[in-house]
């Protein structure tokens, strides 16, 4: 799959293509539906499958000031677009100009003359263009004068009738309800970054750990978590099961919120290096300890749970 941030970059082959249009931040089920769309109109048609999507997030370019709130990294996005069978990606620069372009400006300038469209495939809820004024019938009637196809993907439900939708996702994460997410989602949700430094005081009671700052992600509720991680190497990455705490760790200094991850049974150099994680199972909430032989107890016990979940034998003593 090819990553191209301006129109001029798009080869030949990779115009008049099929383009499933929006955020896709985490790329959920609601999503994948939405680029399965343009993938099968792609197929049918002998069509180039181009995703086009946006940097910064809108609501990052609108509201600076936000909390947290992201659930993929660019990064991951990208491998989870590429996984869907995208050709290419565009990642269209969300900045003051596009903020103040019409809505008809943007499909004549950015979908038409710009990516030459043949088709583009939408949510049914999308809006686009200077305060969200472009709505799916304004890109359906512009679409018929200016010769592209469009379709609109109805909204998908589980089967309780929610919609799956980011912002659910976002509040099961908030409550530490990582399998709902996931279910939400079609993946575990995942988290990157670079392994930093930290007071290495897990290889002082036996848990080495590789701590990562979350950065713009949305932050799950304080707590330990099964995961596994894996570091990144695309395709190839082999992703290791393991415990993980973000938090404060307020039995010590409760200082800037951390992911703290301990690999089971390995113990890689992780400094500097580049460290996926995924997010299997909640166990408990962050907690405070009255010290270090109940905390290093506690993280036994949080250890063993996490290996039965995973199916893997008691640590050797």
């Amino acid at each position: 799959m090819r990553i191209l941030r301006h129109p001029y970059e798009l080869p030949a082959s990779l115009l008049g293509g099929s383009l499933a249009l929006g955020n896709f931040d985490g790329v959920h089920r609601g999503h994948q539906r939405v680029i399965g769309s343009a993938r099968a109109i792609a197929a049918q048609q002998g069509l180039p499958l181009g995703v086009m999507t946006f940097a910064p997030h809108p609501r990052r370019f609108f509201q600076p000031d936000l909390p947290p709130f992201t659930l993929t990294s660019f990064r991951l996005k990208a491998h989870l677009i590429s996984e869907e069978g995208a050709d290419f990606l565009y990642v269209q620069a969300f900045d003051e100009a596009l903020s103040k372009g019409s809505a008809e400006w943007f499909v004549t300038e950015v979908l038409v003359k710009g990516l030459h469209v043949a088709h583009v495939v939408v949510g049914q809820d999308y809006a686009f263009g200077h305060r969200r004024q472009g709505t799916v019938s304004l890109l359906q009637k512009m679409a018929l004068d200016l010769g592209f196809g469009v379709t609109a993907v109805a909204p998908v439900k589980d089967e309780g009738g929610a919609i799956y939708s980011s912002t659910r996702v976002r509040a099961c994460l908030q409550e530490g309800d990582v399998t709902t997410a996931a279910q939400i989602l079609g993946h575990p949700w995942e988290v990157e970054g670079r392994v930093e430094h930290g007071d290495k005081r897990g290889r002082t009671i036996g848990f080495p750990t590789a701590n990562l700052k979350l950065g713009d992600y949305q932050r799950p509720r304080a707590g330990v978590y099964a995961v596994t991680a894996g570091l990144d190497d695309g395709a190839q990455t082999r992703f290791r099961p393991g415990v993980a705490n973000f938090g404060r760790r307020p039995t010590f200094d409760n200082g800037d919120a951390l992911l703290e991850v301990h690999l089971f049974d390995v113990s890689p150099d992780l400094y500097g290096r580049h460290l996926r994680v995924r997010f299997h199972d909640f166990l408990r909430p962050e907690q405070t300890f009255p010290g270090l032989e109940a905390l290093k107890a506690q993280i036994g016990q949080d250890a063993a749970q996490a290996r039965a979940l995973f199916g893997l034998p008691p640590a050797a003593p």
